[in-house]
């Protein structure tokens, strides 16, 4: 039985590989014939490396800007953004919040000076419906960024809604005030009679 070769001589000597390596480029310049791997008898002997300078291609410029995130060429995903509170976010729709309080303030004027008795609650009452409005308003903004942020995706670029809501507390209020007052329900009652 003839006898079998051992595993060392049954494998091929082959220089590892990198497999996410750039592929091989031929070079511009034409390079030196291979030397043999011995030199010949009386020659000098050849030195280890060769002098000269190496080729460097240059990489490809990315066509996107990169992010860190998603692939290139890709959508950037949306900044989820926390709670707005930017003055001038706020600002936007804040005429429709001046105009009740304007309103508000003239009813609770008209109210106050028609009733009897000391100045005091009427002020402490005013003061109230003014920090009850700034926490709808606060409300209001909450729930916005709760539906229309974080369940509907949208973003919210004024507080025209959370103004809006403010106005028609201040509005109802400002009617609750006029209907507590006798002389200003008797004239309504009046005029209301003229048109039946």
């Amino acid at each position: 039985m003839p006898e079998q070769p051992q595993w060392s001589e049954r494998t091929l000597d082959m220089p590892p590989q990198d497999p996410w390596a750039d592929a091989p480029t031929t070079p511009t310049h034409a390079q030196p014939p291979p030397t043999a791997p011995f030199p010949a008898p009386g020659a000098p002997p050849a030195a280890p490396f060769n002098q000269g300078r190496a080729q460097v291609n240059p990489r490809p410029q990315a066509e996107h800007e990169p992010t860190g995130v998603g692939w290139p060429g890709a959508e950037a995903p949306a900044a989820h953004h926390g709670m707005s509170w930017r003055w001038s976010e706020l600002r936007q729709g804040g005429e429709w919040t001046s105009a009740a309080v304007l309103f508000a303030f003239v009813c609770w004027g008209i109210w106050a000076l028609s009733g009897d008795g000391p100045f005091g609650t009427p002020t402490v009452v005013l003061v109230v419906t003014l920090a009850v409005a700034v926490g709808v308003f606060c409300l209001a903004r909450v729930v916005g960024h709760l539906v229309l942020e974080r369940q509907m995706g949208r973003v919210r670029r004024t507080a025209r809604g959370s103004h809006l809501v403010t106005a028609l507390f201040l509005a109802g209020v400002g009617v609750a005030w006029l209907q507590q007052t006798q002389w200003v329900m008797d004239a309504f009652h009046w005029v209301a009679d003229l048109f039946k």
